[in-house]
């Protein structure tokens, strides 16, 4: 009751303090992040290993089975699944909601540890589905320069442009054709030279190197000293020496053919029917998705001019585009909530005076807890916002209670305050 005499007897007072909250709320609303979904950590860890040439029964007997007995002890479990494909094993493990993921997965690698799987099986991956860890933008480069030249293009100029963005985490590129370096060797000439393909190996690993030589000291400098001796060319590739046959030197380029070709593909990307290399970009944690993609966008704005006539870049998906139409729709749902809501209440009261207290009270309560969201740094977002709409509705019945106690008390003769009677009036 104190609250509600110091409210009465000191408006003035209130209504300042309430102007104060009010003007908080605007700084705040301007302030906050916004995302399509709360960060959400998914109790959910997968555990991904891979043992090459082996059939479903291996995999499940070998490795699946040896990993979920390992990860079944785990605290917090609710259930352990796997799925045994040719080559693959995926085991699931699923936690209590509210569990720490970070020590989840901690606690899993120390098991995994202790696990003896087969010399060629990989080391188990942990995987964690996280929806803020997808990329918010992605960009298709295409060119008529053929597609490995557009993805060294893209490497070399369009990624670390974008990296270097306020926000941006990562920028990674998917798809066109990935420059290897294939030494094909002719297996005749290997034998009639009496090589090794091991041997061939190792010479390829020896002559292509970038190590560390230690130090040399100079009075008081002392200077760091590195082997460099990497492959610049294909040609130096193929004029290593691999043997000698008859004191006559036999160089690679003799018994093999050395070509700069592109990795076997695994990703094919299009756009209009046309092949392409995918920019996609990864935003940091607790980053405005909305900011990070208009200065991504106003940065590739910057480089379409300086790209060349050929090379045209494209964007084909935008997280902020949804999430923003998303938030218009929930507030659009909202205003026109709370103005059916105050013409109804007009249309029942018939007093102008008792909706304007109802219609005043909604927008200040919206915007005071914009406030308090910035504190408790909760972003705006579809749950966010839904919890406000369905606050609109709370905030019509409370007010309804409150003026019906008022109207209530005055006909029981309670005297009021010359504020309190205006309102009802």
């Amino acid at each position: 009751m104190r609250i509600v005499k110091l409210s009465i007897s000191r408006p003035v007072t209130v209504g300042m303090f309430t102007i104060a909250l009010v003007l908080f709320g605007l700084i705040a609303f301007q302030r906050l992040s916004i995302d399509l979904l709360p960060d959400i950590s998914y109790p959910t860890i997968t555990v991904r290993t891979e043992y090459p040439g082996n059939a479903p029964e291996e995999i499940e007997n070998l490795i699946a089975k040896p990993i979920e007995e390992a990860v079944g002890v785990v605290g917090n479990v609710v259930q352990v699944s796997s799925v045994s494909r040719a080559g693959v094993s995926e085991v699931m493990v699923e936690f209590d909601w509210g569990t720490n993921m970070d020590f989840a997965v901690l606690d899993i690698r120390e098991k995994l540890d202790l696990l003896l799987l087969p010399e060629d099986a990989t080391k188990p991956l942990i995987l964690r589905f996280d929806p803020s860890q997808d990329p918010i933008v992605r960009y298709v480069v295409s060119g008529e320069s053929g597609l490995k030249a557009v993805r060294i293009f893209t490497e070399e100029f369009i990624k670390p442009e974008l990296e270097a963005l306020d926000g941006v985490a990562a920028v990674r590129i998917n798809g066109g054709l990935e420059e290897e370096i294939h030494v094909e060797i002719v297996e005749g000439k290997l034998n009639s030279m009496g090589l090794a393909i091991q041997g061939i190996i190792s010479r390829l690993a020896e002559e292509n190197i970038n190590l560390a030589g230690g130090t040399l000291e100079d009075g008081e400098a002392e200077y760091l000293v590195r082997t460099l001796n990497e492959f610049k060319t294909v040609e130096e590739i193929g004029d290593i020496v691999v043997g000698v046959q008859g004191n006559v030197p036999v160089y690679l380029r003799d018994i093999a053919t050395v070509t700069s070709s592109h990795k076997e593909r695994d990703i094919i990307i299009r756009v209009n029917g046309r092949e392409g290399v995918e920019v996609a970009c990864y935003r940091e944690a607790g980053r405005n998705t909305v900011s990070v993609s208009a200065g991504i966008d106003r940065e590739v704005g910057n480089l379409k001019p300086e790209l060349p006539p050929s090379v045209q870049i494209e964007k084909v998906f935008d997280q902020a585009i949804f999430i923003r139409d998303s938030m218009n729709e929930v507030l659009k749902a909202a205003i026109i909530g709370g103005i059916l809501a105050v013409l109804i209440l007009y249309f029942f009261l018939q007093r102008a005076s008792s909706t304007a207290v109802i219609s005043l009270a909604i927008p200040i309560s919206i915007i005071t807890t914009f406030f308090l969201m910035y504190l408790a740094g909760v972003s705006l977002n579809i749950m966010s916002l839904g919890g406000l709409a369905l606050g609109v509705g709370l905030l019509v019945d409370n007010s309804i209670v409150v003026l019906e106690s008022i109207s209530r008390s005055r006909k029981n003769g309670l005297q009021s305050t010359r504020f309190c009677r205006t309102v009802i009036r």
